[in-house]
């Protein structure tokens, strides 16, 4: 299991203790070597043991089960750990027109790594961390938006980090990119493009040595007097880069915002890549914790709603659910309610037609 820089932050709910993991970045874990004592496996329906023996993927999509326990260990690909000990099985796939494809091992049931080679064995397409959440799995690998070119013959291999294996899921389609469309008028964010290299101190929180939150201050109501019923919304981004010593870093964005009047807060977000959206509590970097959590996506703008105090501070945290990614830049779209504010933008909006944005 990596080692990870974080801020370990406890979630107690209904007596139940659960970690998450505030940080944005990690370090890269001194790999082991261990033998490993080949045994023939037991499994028939799953990928082959060589890029010889590769077993063929007919058409999309395509859905496949199997275990890596056992098999040799054949294959390695830096992405961006090295020195992998884990067996490998592979799957051959030649498709009959240019196609974008998602290699997803969501459910697999061990620290999974998988990449696509092409016939001369170049490297198209790795990933090895890309779900940490309960439903996928952690440490569980997706390719997405890998382009193959028709006729040619690609290999996708399921392999593990360090020496692990497993039960695998793999299902193989066609990738369809996401796109989610900010109202004109929302705030941009306004954090620089994201690249490797990148020093993140904007909108950083705790996560960063100057400790900058970015300030919601302001509304989308029609007039912004009141009766207040509008709500502030942000136009976000967040992704993946390499910072200067090669490690996987991901981009966490901190907000403060203080409540208007005494009531319920609404708190939502949609996003282009899974994430996490957190309410944090207790306001102090040394202790901060999860209070509230849910993991937006796509298509499926989601909402938490919780009880305020007029003039009570609140944190909130939008950020990816990894640290790695085929894209390293993506849009998210926020909105908050019963904020103070000091502006109002020039174009207005109401909720009604921000709503529209979500059927």
């Amino acid at each position: 299991m990596r080692k990870v820089i974080v801020l370990l932050v406890i979630l107690t709910i209904a007596a139940t203790a659960m970690a998450q993991d505030l940080g944005s970045t990690r370090d890269i874990p001194t790999k082991n070597t261990p033998n490993i004592q080949y045994t023939p496996p037991a499994e028939t329906r799953q990928g082959g043991d060589t890029i010889g023996s590769a077993t063929p993927i007919p058409g999309l999509p395509f859905f496949d089960t199997g275990t890596t326990f056992g098999f040799m260990n054949d294959y390695d690909e830096a992405c961006p750990y090295s020195g992998s000990t884990s067996p490998d099985v592979v799957y051959s796939f030649t498709p009959g027109a240019d196609v974008t494809v998602t290699v997803d091992l969501c459910g697999s049931g061990y620290d999974t790594k998988t990449y696509i080679y092409d016939a001369g064995m170049g490297l198209v397409a790795c990933n090895d961390d890309f779900y940490f959440d309960a439903v996928c799995g952690t440490y569980v690998s997706k390719i997405e938006a890998a382009f193959l070119t028709g006729g040619a013959t690609y290999y996708i291999i399921v392999d593990g980090y360090g020496g692990d294996s497993g039960d695998y899921v793999l299902n193989v389609s066609g990738f369809e990119p996401c796109v989610v469309t900010c109202p004109v008028d929302a705030v941009a964010e306004g954090e620089p493009p994201l690249g490797d290299g990148y020093d993140d101190e904007y909108n950083s929180g705790c996560n960063g040595l100057l400790g900058n939150f970015q300030v919601i201050d302001w509304t989308n109501d029609e007039d912004g007097v009141a009766p207040y019923d509008g709500y502030a919304w942000l136009c976000g981004k967040s992704g993946w880069h390499l910072n200067s010593a090669g490690g996987e870093v991901r981009d966490t964005d901190w907000f403060s915002l203080t409540a208007l009047s005494t009531g319920m807060m609404e708190f939502t977000v949609e996003s282009e890549q899974p994430c996490h959206m957190f309410k944090l509590s207790p306001l102090d970097c040394g202790t901060v914790g999860v209070e509230l959590q849910e993991y937006p996506a796509c298509g499926m703008p989601t909402t938490l709603t919780f009880p305020v105090t007029a003039g009570e501070e609140i944190w909130l945290w939008v950020g990816p659910s990894t640290f790695t990614g085929p894209v390293t830049e993506f849009t998210y779209f926020m909105t908050v309610s019963n904020n103070t504010f000091d502006t109002v933008p020039n174009e207005d909006m109401n909720w009604g037609q921000v709503k529209s944005l979500f059927r």
